[in-house]
């Protein structure tokens, strides 16, 4: 039985490797989708830690002034003077410190340092909490300086700088990660997770239909090969392609885009295994519903579009209304997509997604069974 099963599994595979179509599908488009949602994805709070270009419009040259651009480049701007810029262009934000800055401060006249930008967003917002930050803390030093009646100069402001803190801030984990992914964290397992549906769904699913009509599966039923050996081919056949996405997805998403699959990456391939497993299933099942070839691929399409999008392979399920992160757990494209999460982003460890694959392998036995019942040979 298994002899002839993967007799009919393999000419199956080297069949669909043939076509163009398929291997655009399998090796091309992962990548594309990989590029394009993992960089759109990917600001997350990815920009707290990278440096800000800051052109600086000084008119004063005080030791003010340098101490004040001083903390702007520790909090994480990459300062330049505007005497830099060529002529004509216009910087993406500028800092305008006036005239006589040092000398009216140190006099007690109040002055007003203008932060301006060309853009709008979170990261404005943040970049103008780091300016505030550099002023407000050049205030605070001020303050400390004139209440100590000591001169302020700038060997004070050093003075001051090397005291000790008497409050410091210490921070550590505090359990595991809980962080949404974002960026490629999130864009490759849920691309691997709709295209391996996406495949067997369309492609498997209506290789599968065209076989039937043209009179394929009859010339196989009357061979000596049993119905359940030709059921079990076909859907190795389907079962190895769907392999074959997820492994070049892996390799791609790890050497072209620097993909962690986390500790656990055996539990990974272990998961995506089974994902696999019910595609295929799904896909014999879908093959022997459809009445006509339009209508497999087009409930092949809207089912894998619409399960990737409800079970979080488009987006963190996490970001979702609660009503959508308490359906997703109802299907098995949101169980592999938690199931990647726990292990991948969250480090939830491996006996974390047990519930998932019991759930897949029940779904994939109960699809297949259903699969093998209305398999028709004509």
């Amino acid at each position: 039985m298994f002899k002839n099963a993967w007799f009919i599994a393999s000419k199956d595979v080297a069949f669909q490797l043939k076509e163009r179509s398929t291997l655009i599908w399998l090796f091309l488009m992962p990548l594309i989708f990989f590029y394009f949602i993992g960089t759109v994805t990917g600001g997350g709070g990815g920009f707290l830690n990278q440096t800000t270009p800051l052109v600086i419009d000084a008119q004063d040259d005080g030791f003010l002034t340098q101490a004040l651009i001083e903390r702007l480049s520790n909090n994480n701007f990459e300062t330049s003077m505007i005497e830099a810029l060529e002529e004509g262009e216009t910087p993406d934000q500028r800092l305008v410190i006036p005239p006589t800055f040092t000398k009216s401060i140190l006099n007690g006249s109040p002055m007003t340092v203008s932060f301006i930008a060309q853009q709008s967003g979170p990261t404005l917002d943040f970049d103008t909490l780091k300016a505030t930050r550099a002023v407000y803390t050049l205030l605070a030093d001020l303050v400390v300086l004139f209440e100590s009646d000591e001169a302020v100069n700038r060997e004070a402001f050093g003075r001051l700088s090397a005291v000790p803190r008497p409050i410091t801030l210490a921070v550590t984990t505090g359990g595991q990660r809980q962080e949404i992914p974002t960026g490629f964290e999130q864009a490759i397992p849920g691309t691997m997770v709709l295209f391996t549906l996406l495949i067997l769904l369309t492609t498997g699913s209506v290789t599968l239909f065209i076989e039937r009509e043209q009179g394929k599966l009859r010339r196989l039923a009357a061979t000596p090969i049993t119905r359940g050996s030709i059921a079990l081919g076909k859907w190795g056949g389907k079962m190895v392609l769907g392999l074959v996405q997820i492994a070049f997805a892996m390799l791609a998403g790890s050497v072209l885009f620097n993909m962690n699959w986390g500790p656990d990456v055996g539990m990974v391939l272990v998961v995506m295994f089974c994902w696999g497993a019910f595609c295929a299933s799904a896909s014999i099942l879908l093959a022997n519903l459809g009445r006509n070839q339009g209508e497999v691929s087009g409930i092949g399409l809207m089912t894998s579009m619409m399960l990737a999008a409800l079970g979080g392979a488009w987006w963190p399920i996490e970001v979702t209304p609660e009503w959508m992160q308490s359906l997703q757990k109802l299907l098995p494209s949101g169980w592999t997509m938690d199931a990647m999460h726990k292990l991948i982003s969250f480090e939830a460890g491996a006996m974390s997604v047990l519930p998932h694959l019991a759930a897949l392998l029940v779904g994939t036995l109960i699809i297949g069974w259903m699969g093998t019942r209305r398999f028709k040979f004509q």
